[in-house]
């Protein structure tokens, strides 16, 4: 039986400040720091056996990654990243204040694109530094990969092509899969293996640092999905 764990990365330092991040590469705050040290001894006490792990290009996910990886003291595992399942490109709004250009542009707008499916924040110029092909991480691909906004049904479009053809391979051969990635990128993977539709997207909501786990059988069946998380003890 395979096994799937999503888990959305620790808080940033753009996640703390309330902005725009996308493709940015910013690190973790120390809270996302510590988020992802709590996953990776969730692992351990439910005694969870991974056998490879899969990333975005971005630090973030990346870090926390790894963090989990050596809190769990599975360092030895195969990593693998991708640029596919980065956060969803949030264009020219990347790098600004989410209340601010809430303001600017409107709750229908705002929340349309912040929420909704095929909407998506204004294009970033061929030019703006903020487009991918000024960063080194992205030369070997293709202009026509890089994009300059995406809406969540494009960030679902290349997520879940990632997902079926380098990671259903590993989950049909039984294998656990840890996959640390984007808020978004995970919605996009959720909302594929649980078949919801697009009216209901706006309602799915990831939590920095909390492991949500699928089981699937041998023919790519869900049998079970759950969250692992820490508990928190009320002190009365």
């Amino acid at each position: 039986m395979g096994k799937l764990i999503l888990v959305r990365h620790g808080k940033s330092i753009w996640n703390m400040e309330n902005i725009f991040t996308g493709w940015t590469d910013v690190d973790l705050a120390p809270q996302g720091i510590e988020e992802a040290k709590i996953a990776g001894e969730i692992i351990i006490d439910h005694s969870v056996k991974i056998d490879i792990c899969f990333s975005s290009y971005l630090k973030r996910a990346i870090k926390t990654a790894s963090i989990i990886m050596e809190t769990a003291d599975i360092m030895h595992i195969d990593f693998i990243k991708s640029w596919k399942l980065n956060e969803r490109n949030y264009g020219a709004w990347q790098g600004r204040n989410k209340d601010e250009v809430r303001s600017e542009v409107g709750e229908d707008l705002f929340w349309k694109v912040r929420r909704g499916y095929s909407d998506a924040a204004p294009a970033l110029s061929l030019n703006d530094k903020r487009y991918p092909k000024f960063d080194y991480k992205y030369q070997s691909l293709n202009s026509s990969d890089l994009p300059v906004t995406e809406s969540l049904k494009d960030t679902k479009q290349r997520a879940v092509q990632y997902y079926f053809e380098t990671i259903v391979p590993q989950l049909v051969n039984g294998k656990t899969v840890l996959v640390s990635a984007h808020g978004n990128s995970i919605r996009a993977l959720m909302t594929e293996i649980l078949n919801i539709p697009a009216t209901e997207i706006s309602k799915v909501e990831v939590q920095t640092g909390v492991l949500n786990i699928y089981d699937f059988d041998s023919t790519m069946i869900l049998k079970d999905h759950y969250k692992l998380e820490q508990k928190v003890e009320l002190v009365m």
